[in-house]
């Protein structure tokens, strides 16, 4: 991570938005090492899981979810995180769209205070309900999850 940190008003945002970077990547090195293992995906129903392609697919369109829905609930601008529609062009190009994904994720929230995180909560796409800070929480932890799945699989190879 080489960038300015901007000066968030509430630190607990900050770190929340590094750890998500931070567990990001992990992931990301994992599915890397996960894929050329030879290690193979379990059997499920579950689309994310159909290919390595679409689990990468799945983990970047998932932190573009996180930011885009806590932006509208916010109602702060959209922040303008593009990724590709189709799961062959993550995998070419992983790289350069997780610095997009990342970068885009350090502008919207910095100016906030902290009480904006906590009230009110607002229904998940998943008709849960959040508050932000809790949110933010659910992106950190949405790595670590595939991620502690894939070093299982490859542990059991």
């Amino acid at each position: 991570m080489n960038r300015d940190l901007p000066n968030f008003q509430y630190r607990g945002a900050r770190a929340l938005v590094i750890l998500h970077e931070r567990y990001l990547r992990e992931f990301v090195e994992v599915w890397r090492r996960a894929r050329v293992t030879g290690v193979k995906l379990p059997q499920t129903d579950d689309p994310s899981y159909q290919s390595w392609d679409t689990l990468l697919k799945h983990l970047i369109r998932a932190a573009r979810g996180y930011m885009v829905w806590t932006c509208e609930k916010l109602e702060l601008p959209d922040p303008q995180i593009d990724i590709p529609t189709e799961p062959e062009d993550f995998a070419a190009d992983v790289d350069r769209i997780l610095e997009h994904v990342l970068d885009k994720w350090w502008r919207p929230l910095a100016s906030l205070p902290e009480e904006r995180f906590f009230q009110p909560v607002f229904k998940s796409r998943w008709e849960v309900e959040y508050c932000i800070d809790a949110m933010l929480e659910h992106a950190v932890v949405h790595p670590l999850r595939h991620t502690l799945q894939l070093e299982e699989l490859m542990a059991t190879k």
